[in-house]
């Protein structure tokens, strides 16, 4: 290391005595291109992952290469020096995670050096997000978060030429509709990938179609991006690796008996033409570079400058040189040639007849569970840090902390669960310390929003499990202070582990709150990991706007003598087998379950005006093929056939039935008074094979199904087809046939629809018309990516812990509406707090926020956080699509006033390009008839919303169209 570091200094001195150049950055800094000759567009990169088989750290710092060889600080320490040698290399740097550890450890110097490569073009950020995401597991919300922080990142250190203008998912194990979607409403021109199924990559191979125009939106019009797959992964070419990690051989030249110079340059044309057999222009890029390569950067650039002299010193019909994907994309633009069209996604990925990546859809559920309480939590810190106006560094370093992991969460082996245990473990531990200072943030704004200045606003991490260590000891006169991180009011049922007592619930305004007390199933309670001080759970109905606070206090026999309403217990029910149409009903005001009482299960639901037989079981897969990224289905799928035995309680408020499948698998299936959706709450480990649930109707779906695309759009899915080419699914029909479920899956036919929500990322699929099928949990692996050497290894807590609900809704706009706004209260529901009532000021001067009210229904208050010391981020989102509604309009002055604005200004999806600078590349279709004449571009549809305080209500006006986001910087 010493030796780089001399070397380093040696070029930062050439730099800095060097006369300044005018900074020439974007898309005029590429280099030349020749019309008649083909240009092959070199780009050094290197894929550095957020962990894997190593910890982020590891990676970083160089730390235990015998697991693999990689350390991230060399990589870019000799990236850096080789680049300041000669003004025409090229080097792209995509996770920006990496880069900001990097250059918080470089001096004064080195930074002004590096900033001088950014500011002509030399070193190009592609991508720009914290990390590399995924694209099945992950939630729309925590990508457009972690965007939003790399580019700030990128913004505030660099300036306008480090923003990227393309997207690089090189590594991700399939790609999503709604992650193009992204890339275009941030002005990205375009992306490109390496992973698509095999057969799709054949036939594109052999069509030319390998580049293509991505619609990414059925509801939004000019989200078309477009997309590149590239040739050979995103490896070097074969036999042309430089790098110290590979074996290939360095080029030789000069008056050497070893001189190679004309076999490697004819060994690289005949790669070449192979490449250009299947590319439609004259512009090919080649990307050079693969998994942690460039740590010893000077060996790569060195042979690279030499096959590139001696293959332009030929001047056969290849003009070879270093470029980015953004000068590539750049010189496609403007030959105004035309591109096929692509609609739907690339799900599921398959890299043989044998290997389709649909297990890692489902793989470590309490990780991907996990992961959502990580985001519920930051959205929660993130709206109260601005009511509150948080500013103390302690405070923007623990919110920057948790924001920064949740960037690292999304990534392609993090969300996925597909990485080994260790980083596993590693995950949990930065996520666990960023949601503990989240919650410190929020307990600090809390002393201010509320009546509880001392408060203790303890955050209960484990109520998956109905533990609490707050109420472990009793839940005599505790505080429950509710935060909704929704736009409007919502009413939810709120559950609080306590001990098997009397209790009475009380609001802010001393008015008694109906409650009950629940039996916790006690599959749950014999859970060895968890305290059994607690065995019931407390549950009460709370309306909230923001914040809102309830009253718990014990209640002895005396009291509940004048109590006229108080807790009530729910009562077991007596269920009988004794004749063969014997059953148990169980209902509320809205919805009706009827459960078979010779064999335990569901039978028939009745809601929303319809009724429906539904029968819900599990199933088992036992396959030794499968790996934390695919699922293999091996023998067919075994249905649970042995009674299963239940229990009812039943409460005025709460109605549950808890089922005991097997040793190994239980539930509790859930209905409230007031709420339009059946709960289904699974507890399943040790688990050595996959589970599923399987919800059987007669409803005739015709082998058509839908599921959602990162929790926003929907995608109609057809068994056993795709849209571009015939899927391989011989071997494996079922896997072939799964599909990534963030949020919801659903089938209907011409009356009814069958909805199923979930409350983490599973896979799902409809294999027998009028069913649909979800993985709940699998098997930790021990294993390679293609699934050999297939055996699973348990883990020391190998319980997952879930929910899934149900809704059954006639065809209409008003059910898709609900589900939404469903969806919207299970992804963030209300996020619990815990203080003693003796901490309680009723004098105490609490601080006001503004009221979101009065926006439209269907308008979701995406994101509201503080961006910069005096500026605010916030997202308004239309979650309707435009099957269910029209635009909606509204004034957002005020949201600006109470919130203390001066002026506000629109941008792009990110927040840090202004929407009005927005200008991004429009490609041509094959079927679009004439050509333009010269390169086209797309604008802002609308015009930017720009206004200061002073200026009229009318011009705070917004409109958003169905499934529309809409971004403001709010200057205070």
């Amino acid at each position: 290391m010493k030796y780089f570091g001399c070397i380093f200094i040696f070029v930062l001195l050439l730099a800095i005595d060097t006369k300044p150049t005018e900074a020439v950055c974007g898309y005029e800094s590429c280099p030349e291109t020749k019309p008649n000759m083909v240009n092959i567009h070199l780009v050094p990169h290197s894929h550095d992952d957020a962990g894997w088989l190593k910890t982020v750290d590891q990676y970083y710092y160089g730390h235990k290469n015998r697991i693999q060889h990689a350390g991230v600080q060399y990589i870019i320490d000799t990236v850096v020096s080789e680049l300041i040698k000669d003004p025409k290399r090229r080097f792209i740097q995509v996770e920006t995670l990496f880069f900001a550890k990097w250059w918080q450890e470089q001096s004064e110097e080195a930074q002004q050096s590096v900033k001088i490569l950014v500011n002509e073009g030399r070193l190009q950020f592609t991508g720009g997000a914290w990390s590399m995401n995924d694209e099945a597991a992950v939630n729309y919300q925590s990508v457009i978060d972690q965007f939003t922080l790399g580019l700030k990142w990128l913004d505030e250190t660099f300036g306008a030429c480090a923003r990227p203008r393309i997207g690089w998912q090189i590594d991700a194990f399939g790609h999503s509709r709604e992650q193009a979607s992204i890339f275009a409403q941030m002005g990205y021109d375009g992306q490109f990938f390496a992973r698509m199924d095999h057969s799709d990559k054949i036939n594109r191979l052999d069509t030319l179609a390998m580049e293509m125009i991505w619609n990414a939106s059925e509801s939004l019009d000019q989200m078309e991006l477009f997309t590149g797959m590239l040739y050979n992964h995103y490896k070097n070419p074969p036999g042309f690796c430089f790098d110290l990690l590979c074996q290939d051989p360095p080029i030789i030249d000069g008056s050497r008996y070893d001189n190679n110079v004309e076999a490697r340059v004819h060994d690289y044309i005949i790669w070449a033409q192979e490449l250009e057999r299947h590319y439609r222009s004259n512009h090919i890029m080649v990307p050079m570079g693969d998994d942690f390569h460039y740590e010893y950067a000077q060996r790569n650039f060195k042979n690279m400058d030499k096959l590139i002299k001696y293959v332009n010193q030929l001047q056969f019909k290849y003009h070879v040189f270093y470029s980015t994907p953004g000068c590539y994309l750049n010189a496609l633009h403007q030959t105004l040639a035309t591109w096929p069209n692509k609609t739907q996604d690339f799900f599921p990925y398959a890299n043989d007849s044998n290997s389709f990546w649909t297990g890692y859809y489902t793989s470590r559920p309490t990780q991907k569970r996990f992961e959502r309480d990580g985001n519920h939590m930051l959205q929660t810190a993130k709206q109260l840090s601005v009511f509150a106006g948080l500013s103390s560094e302690q405070q923007k370093k623990d919110l920057d902390k948790l924001r920064q992991i949740m960037g690292v969460m999304q990534h392609h082996y993090a969300i996925t669960g597909t990485e080994k245990q260790a980083v596993s473990n590693d995950y949990d531990r930065l996520l666990y310390e960023g949601i503990i200072g989240g919650a410190g943030n929020a307990r600090d704004a809390l002393r201010v929003l509320t009546n509880l200045p001392e408060g203790e606003f303890e955050s209960c991490l484990q109520l998956n499990i109905s533990e609490c260590a707050f109420t472990k000891d009793g839940a005599d006169n505790v505080v429950v202070t509710l935060f909704n991180p929704l736009a409007h009011t919502s009413s939810q049922y709120v559950r609080v582990p306590v001990k098997e007592e009397s209790y009475q619930v009380t609001d802010e305004k001393g008015r008694v709150v109906a409650s009950e007390v629940v039996p916790v199933a006690w599959q749950v309670l014999a859970l060895g990991y968890r305290q059994n001080s607690t065995q019931h759970d407390l549950v009460f109905k709370a309306s909230v706007n923001k914040i809102a606070s309830y009253y718990i206090k014990k209640v002895v026999k005396a009291e509940r003598d004048n109590e006229i309403v108080w807790h009530k217990k729910l009562k077991e029910v007596e269920t009988h087998a004794e004749e063969d149409d014997s059953e148990t009903v169980v209902q509320t005001s809205q919805i009706k379950l009827v459960i078979d009482n010779n064999s335990g299960r569901l039978k028939k639901v009745e809601m929303n005006g319809v009724s429906e037989n539904i029968e819900q079981n599990f199933g088992e897969y036992v396959s030794k093929r499968s790996s934390q990224y695919i699922f293999s289905e091996g023998e067919p799928l075994n249905v649970l056939t042995a009674d299963v035995k239940f229990v009812v309680y039943d409460g005025d408020l709460v109605k549950e039935v808890h089922q005991q499948f097997n040793e190994w698998i239980s539930q509790v299936i859930r209905i409230s008074e007031g709420v339009n959706r059946v709960e289904f709450e699974w507890l399943i480990g040790p688990v050595n094979k996959e589970i599923v649930t399987i919800f059987d109707s007669e409803i005739s779906s015709n082998g058509v199904f839908y599921t959602d695309s990162n929790g926003r759009e929907i995608i109609k899915r057809v068994k056993d087809k795709r849209e571009d080419f015939t899927p391989d699914l011989e071997n494996e029909p079922t896997s072939g046939n799964y599909y990534p479920v963030t949020s919801r899956i659903y089938l209907q036919d011409n009356a009814k629809r069958m909805v199923l929500l979930n409350d983490r990322s599973q896979g799902g699929t409809s294999i027998v018309d009028g069913q649909l099928e979800l993985m709940l949990n699998r098997p930790i692996y021990t294993t390679n990516i293609f699934g050999n050497v297939a055996h699973f290894q348990l883990r020391s807590v190998p319980f997952a812990r879930g929910k899934v609900f149900l809704m059954l809704n006639a065809v209409s706009k008003e059910s898709t509406f609900a589900e939404r706004l469903a969806e919207k209260e299970i992804h963030l529901p209300f996020w619990k707090f815990f203080s003693s009532y003796s901490n309680v000021n009723r004098n105490a001067a609490v601080k006001s926020f503004p009221d979101f009210n009065f926006l439209p229904r269907s308008v979701h208050l995406l994101t509201l956080e503080p961006f910069t010391e005096h500026e605010i981020l916030l997202r308004l989102e239309n979650f309707v699509d435009d099957l269910a509604a029209e635009a909606v309009r509204f004034n957002i002055r005020p949201i600006f006033d109470g919130l203390g604005g001066v002026e506000i200004r629109e941008t792009t999806l990110d927040g840090n390009l202004p929407l009005s600078e927005m200008k991004r590349m429009k490609f041509q279709h094959d079927a679009a008839g004439s050509r333009p004449k010269t390169a086209e571009y797309f604008t802002a549809q609308h015009k930017p919303l720009s206004a200061h305080k002073s200026q009229e209500a009318s011009e705070f006006s917004v409109s958003l169209k169905p499934m529309q986001i809409r971004t403001f910087i709010i200057r205070k």
